[in-house]
């Protein structure tokens, strides 16, 4: 037989596209041409196939090999497809039969002596084969990754040899198996190391209890920082099918996704950071820190410190919980469900309206730190908070605060509330959070006309109303009050803290 197909898995993004391995030999020549868009890593595999297989004694074919990697537009890149490959050469000469990996989808790198290396990606790859009907073969690297995808069959190899040996049925290799993952018990910050604060704590229990966004603005030292870094410790656990979509985000950035099983992620990008960084991008289109925080946190600090226009791109994947990156020729989608916590100073020596230290900034400085903010941005910020200086008597306080486990305990039943109505209030479609919120005629009309002095947009309208939505569940209230509106009115704060301390805006 002189053609053989193997089946393999591409990685673009999230998604694993199967790619059919297509070796031919003919006559002529001894050579080996390889086609089907292959990108740089993909045609160095010719040099590591050649050398794997004479080192693991097998026969290299003295004939003129061309290999098509089907289909033809989809391009391919990395050292994942070596080991298909080098089966497919093996099969066409004749070394292995044909039909030995008719059921199997096979990836791996490999080695110049015939080991395996792992591959980046290989959850996506397990869970396609799953949906395939078909079992999988990968390095002994990545066989606990793989059989995370229940329901597929992993064989896991060490050598080139072990994979031969298997499809030869000499020495069959064990499906792996792998119990449920452990969730991971790394220690987190707790609530209790917080003094004072009682606003912004508050603020950081209503976060998480409805999913909302979070912006602390005060002047440094505060604990901006310390409350931020709390908020993924009162929020529960992951879910299975949440942990196994974190995972694959994971996997395909190449990090290890067991260390923190379970629980929430927590992203601290610099305000360095591009926006390729930060949403993904680039050539061949990768996540970014806001799908790297998918399910979890992603904390910015020094807001105003980032540049303008990577803000602004955060104000659609902020609405519809993913990104959507384009090119000339594809498209690559990655998820972004990711709950946004922020800290800033209210000018650029960070001493606005603090009774401690007089500000030494201009009003032109003070303008052109707190405009870098755009009021679209600020609109989908439900939580406002003001974290001012603390005196001396509550920092020297030894009476801890309460707990992180106990806020926790609050939050699950809220949460447990939005469970019944189907979504978290701060994805709550809007003819369903009026339904939710029931105000009676006179609370309409007191609200309108808070709305109207406060010139607030229709936006943060439906925000305050999430908010007071998500402090009725806290409260166990089948809905929502006027004491519920004031208060979530008050979260939003942002506008008249920096009216009030900026006299170009008053």
């Amino acid at each position: 037989m002189t053609l053989a197909i193997v089946r393999a898995r591409a990685s673009l993004g999230l998604e694993a596209p199967e790619v059919l391995i297509e070796v031919h030999l003919s006559n002529g020549l001894p050579g080996l041409t390889l086609v089907g868009l292959p990108e740089a890593a993909v045609k160095e595999s010719r040099e590591r196939v050649r050398s794997a297989l004479i080192n693991a004694g097998f026969e290299f074919p003295s004939r003129r090999i061309t290999l098509n990697l089907a289909p033809a537009d989809l391009p391919k890149d990395g050292g994942r497809f070596d080991l298909p490959i080098a089966l497919g050469i093996l099969m066409a000469s004749g070394q292995v039969p044909v039909e030995a990996a008719e059921k199997l989808e096979i990836v791996g790198e490999l080695a110049l002596d015939g080991a395996l290396r792992p591959v980046t990606g290989v959850l996506p790859t397990a869970l396609a084969a799953r949906r395939a009907g078909r079992g999988l073969i990968v390095p002994l690297a990545n066989a606990d990754e793989a059989a995370l995808a229940d329901g597929v069959e992993v064989f896991a190899a060490g050598h080139i040899l072990e994979v031969v040996g298997h499809l030869l049925g000499r020495e069959k290799l064990p499906a792996h198996q792998f119990g449920a993952p452990v969730q991971a018990r790394v220690p987190q910050p707790d609530m209790a190391d917080v003094k004072g604060q009682h606003q912004a704590r508050r603020a950081l229990e209503v976060a998480a209890a409805g999913g909302h966004n979070l912006l602390l603005a005060g002047p440094p030292g505060t604990g901006k920082t310390m409350l931020a870094s709390r908020l993924a410790g009162i929020l529960p656990p992951l879910t299975q099918d949440e942990s196994l979509e974190v995972a694959a985000v994971r996997s395909v950035c190449g990090l290890p996704i067991m260390e923190r099983w379970g629980q929430r992620p927590f992203r601290n990008p610099h305000h360095t950071s591009s926006s390729v960084a930060l949403v993904g991008g680039g050539s061949r289109p990768r996540p970014g820190e806001i799908s790297l925080a998918h399910q979890g946190v992603l904390f910015l600090d020094e807001l105003p410190e980032f540049d303008r226009h990577v803000l602004e791109v955060l104000r659609e994947p902020m609405e519809s919980a993913q990104i959507l990156i384009s090119r000339a020729n594809h498209q690559r989608r990655f998820p972004a469900r990711f709950q946004l916590v922020a800290a800033m100073n209210p000018c650029p020596c960070g001493h606005l309206g603090d009774p401690r230290q007089r500000c030494h900034c201009s009003p032109a400085q003070i303008q052109r730190y707190q405009s870098r903010l755009s009021g679209p941005l600020l609109d989908r910020i439900d939580l406002q908070v003001e974290v001012p200086a603390l005196p001396a008597t509550q920092l020297t306080d030894q009476t801890p605060g309460e707990s992180s486990a106990s806020v926790m305990e609050r939050v699950l039943a809220a949460r447990r509330r939005q469970q019944a109505r189907g979504s978290l209030n701060a994805h709550l479609p809007g003819p369903e959070l009026e339904a939710a919120c029931a105000l009676s005629p006179d609370e309409r009309q007191w609200f309108a006309s808070v709305l109207d002095r406060l010139n607030l947009s229709a936006r943060a309208y439906h925000r305050v109303l999430r908010v007071a939505l998500t402090l009725a569940d806290l409260s166990g209230e089948t809905r929502v009050g006027k004491a519920q509106l004031m208060e979530a009115i008050g979260y939003r704060q942002l506008d008249r803290m920096l009216k009030a301390n900026d006299p170009m805006r008053a």
